[in-house]
């Protein structure tokens, strides 16, 4: 397992994290939570140090899962969690509705100060490592908002401030009052708007680059055929990524890289997150686990060293699936 910086906070983390939206059950088509807690725990002792999570994931449930997983084990992780998405206030500006409760992104002082202690008391810890904005709030002023991150920093309750879905210039503006350690954005083979300015940008001023759904969300596992059917209750059979015709698509364009990761042992999972991790500025990626096994999976993948030829010939495919979109 590698490791790498968080910006400039003096705390390192594996490249690979867990990412642990899809334990928190929500959008996901639901979780057993044994083999959840199984998943961290193995994730952990096959090096991976970073666990990322957010009360937004089940309305709590994830960062009690959590929790228990890292009962014991605390100093041999680096816990990372957020605030910005509560439902337990209708200021701001409603986000979505998980579970009947309707969501607000929303970034004020009282807000944030009641959002950590919650997020304390579920994962059973005295200290967040690392703390991000989950989605910018655009009712409140970023210096209201960062003046209470710093005050919590002060305080001993957060070690590390980090943002996520946010714009350079809404970077700019945190960076003006304090440091930002950390930028979490949506980032795939699939998913590559970032790579353009915000990657250069945060490569520039040493900020972290977490990426999340780098698997976009096990359509680029090669594992989701044409044929399978998605729950009710699963976010994927609503979204037009997964019709049958573009999962053909997708799958066609793994095939392609096939040859590469047999060439290395690896799965198209193992190969996919080798690639995310080897793009410039790209320096964590958060990815979820439902068993144990998927867990040491996706840990091995950070051992995996794509030599330049092959970068090419991924970048030679992605061109021909960008033609074909």
């Amino acid at each position: 397992m590698e490791y790498r910086p968080l910006g400039q906070s003096g705390i390192e983390a594996s490249v690979v994290a867990f990412g642990a939206w899809a334990v928190g059950g929500w959008f996901w088509g639901g979780a057993d939570e044994q083999d959840s807690v199984e998943a961290i725990r193995m994730a952990i002792d096959a090096g991976i140090t970073l666990i990322d999570t957010a009360p937004a994931y089940g309305l709590g449930h994830s960062e009690e899962i959590v929790g228990k997983a890292i009962h014991g084990r605390r100093d041999e992780v680096v816990l990372a969690t957020k605030c910005g998405l509560v439902w337990d206030t209708n200021a701001g500006t409603h986000f979505f509705d998980e579970f009947g409760k309707p969501v607000h992104k929303y970034l004020g002082s009282e807000s944030i100060r009641n959002e950590v202690e919650h997020s304390l008391r579920r994962l059973h810890t005295d200290v967040i490592d690392l703390y991000q904005t989950h989605w910018q709030d655009t009712t409140t002023p970023i210096v209201d908002t960062m003046a209470t991150l710093l005050e919590l920093k002060r305080e001993g309750k957060i070690r590390a401030i980090g943002v996520s879905n946010a714009s350079i210039g809404q970077m700019d503006e945190y960076r003006k009052l304090g440091p930002v350690d950390s930028d979490q954005e949506k980032y795939s083979m699939l998913d590559r708007e970032i790579e353009s300015a915000q990657l250069p940008y945060c490569k520039r001023k040493n900020i972290a680059v977490l990426a999340y759904s780098p698997l976009s969300q096990g359509l680029l596992t090669g594992k989701v055929g044409v044929d399978r059917e998605l729950s009710e209750g699963d976010m994927r059979s609503q979204n037009p990524r997964f019709t049958a015709e573009n999962r053909r698509r997708v799958l066609y364009f793994l095939e392609e890289l096939r040859p590469i990761a047999d060439a290395h042992g690896a799965t198209l999972a193992q190969l996919t997150i080798a690639w995310t991790l080897a793009q410039p500025g790209l320096t964590h990626a958060l990815v979820g686990a439902r068993n144990p096994q998927q867990a040491v999976e996706n840990a091995t993948a950070a051992d995996i060293v794509l030599a330049e030829p092959q970068l090419e010939v991924i970048a030679e495919a992605l061109v021909r699936l960008d033609t074909d979109t």
